[in-house]
């Protein structure tokens, strides 16, 4: 391992151009990272708090999909300290290289990855933090970076134990050493129930040299290399010294509607992670609100309410975004309202997830007791992405 893990060698990279296919339609009409989290927070908040926390100062944002309401929210990354002269957050649009033939558009991560080999070399980077946008943890990385260099890793993948199904993720092997020996990128049979958090940590030199062995000669544009999880991480487990480091405490994958919406619920009950702890707050591009408002007719029971909300009627281990207003006479049980909603006496909403600006009917929507694939989502099919309650 050459170079050392100061932090002015390291970059966080933050993969945030992915479509999100599986949060539709949620990500119909804006990018993934931008998905409102908690009321009050974006989905790239997470990624972005724990790197400023663990005092990681550049940044670099890779974006594709609608960049222009997830721009607005990074606000230059000032809402994390990270709006430096020298050292900050940097915006990385697609961009078209000489052998590309695809636009600057990737075709994966792990072609995103090829991407950025240029900029990381040019800017003197030795060590890389790849990261996604998507999850929900709190993590330290300062400790990680001290393993990763202490024992000469060229990868370390943080991972953690899951009593969900694991063959969503990619599925670890270690020794006794924390040696990873096998790397399984969403197998049909898990062999193990410890899964990567879609956090690695690269040395440079042995990621360019990696996508190097896997590309099919010099004219080969990278646009083959797929997901890294099938490619590059396999082949630095088979040719190179990867170690694992297992975090403890909360995580989830927050890529699909099901996942998303159990998180809420965690989230309310207090299982999930303590979004204003002292010490480790998730931070955000703050919007001024109103203080929320209980009306005297209001029936409030185990309840997440954001500023700018005001209720009037009954609501249930449910989320009030911001502007969301729950008139008397209605009912919200078990649901996630996202911002800027009315929803109107007689209407009854059940395990509903409800996105900005939406119509809500004086009717009964969603189920009691819905199984995987079956949460209720409404969104404004004319909307677009040029801003919601959260956007300055």
């Amino acid at each position: 391992m050459t170079g050392n893990t100061s932090a002015d060698n390291v970059v966080a990279l933050i993969l945030a151009g992915g479509r999100g296919s599986r949060l539709s339609p949620l990500t119909d009409t804006r990018p993934k990272p931008a998905v409102p989290l908690a009321g009050c927070y974006r989905l790239i908040d997470v990624a972005l708090s724990n790197l400023a926390h663990s005092g990681l100062r550049n940044v670099w944002i890779v974006e594709q999909y609608r960049p222009g309401l997830l721009n607005r929210h990074l606000a230059g990354g000032r809402p994390w300290d990270l709006d430096g002269t020298r050292h900050g957050l940097r915006l990385m649009p697609p961009a078209q290289r000489d052998d590309d033939e695809e636009d600057g558009f990737s075709q994966g991560n792990g072609h995103a990855l090829y991407q950025q080999l240029d900029a990381l070399r040019e800017h003197g980077t030795d060590t890389v933090i790849v990261l996604s946008a998507d999850h929900l943890y709190q993590l330290d990385l300062r400790p990680v970076l001290a393993q990763h260099r202490d024992r000469g890793s060229d990868l370390t993948v943080i991972t953690t134990q899951i009593a969900e199904d694991a063959s969503r993720y990619g599925v670890v092997r270690a020794d006794s050493d924390g040696v990873i020996t096998d790397y399984s990128y969403k197998p049909d049979e898990p062999a193990t129930d410890i899964v990567a958090t879609e956090v690695f940590i690269y040395q440079v030199d042995a990621l360019a040299d990696a996508i190097d062995e896997l590309l099919d000669g010099p004219d080969d544009d990278g646009s083959d290399l797929g997901d890294y999880g099938e490619t590059i991480v396999p082949h630095l487990v088979d040719k190179g010294r990867v170690h694992e480091y297992r975090m403890d405490g909360y995580w989830r994958d927050l890529g699909t509607i099901d996942a998303y919406f159990q998180a809420h619920m965690e989230l309310i009950t207090g299982e999930g992670v303590d979004l204003d702890r002292p010490d480790w707050p998730l931070l955000t591009n703050i919007t001024t609100c109103a203080p929320a408002r209980i009306d005297a007719t209001a029936d409030v029971t185990e309840s997440l309410i954001c500023p700018g909300a005001r209720v009037a009627g009954e609501v249930t281990h449910s989320l009030i975004g911001p502007g969301v207003t729950v008139e008397r006479g209605a009912t919200v049980n078990r649901s996630v309202l996202l911002g800027d909603i009315t929803v109107p006496a007689g209407a009854h909403l059940e395990s509903v997830v409800a996105d900005h600006d939406v119509h809500i009917p004086a009717t009964r929507i969603g189920q009691t007791k819905p199984g995987p694939g079956n949460i209720t989502v409404l969104v404004n099919e004319d909307s677009t992405d040029q801003g919601d309650a959260l956007t300055p």
